[in-house]
């Protein structure tokens, strides 16, 4: 029935194709932007009393982060894994600093 559909899917990402993911670049990043929004949540929680998450601005940041990093110092542009992973490290840390400290 939806085989039409199922013909016309493109992954951004085939399986040929070779892309750095899990490079030591994205988790120190990933890891920095944790300590930085767990130390902010910390505070917005002790101060306000409520908090969000920071997945999408790690996400958000990361990005930009990355192409100024590209752009100033000429190094590859970070694939879309590689933001992925700054992105779930970043948002994990900031979630474990807050359980830890509230």
């Amino acid at each position: 029935m939806s085989n039409a559909n199922e013909n016309s899917f493109q992954p951004f990402i085939g399986d040929e194709e070779q892309v750095p993911e899990l490079t030591w670049f994205p988790v120190i990043m990933g890891a920095l932007l944790g300590i930085v929004f767990g130390a902010s949540s910390m505070y917005l929680v002790l101060k306000v009393g409520l908090t969000v998450s920071a997945s999408i601005p790690v996400a958000v940041l990361s990005i930009t982060l990355f192409r100024a990093i590209s752009k100033f110092t000429g190094m590859r542009p970070a694939s879309i894994l590689e933001n992925n992973i700054v992105q779930t490290t970043g948002s994990a840390g900031e979630s474990l600093a807050f359980a830890v400290g509230s």
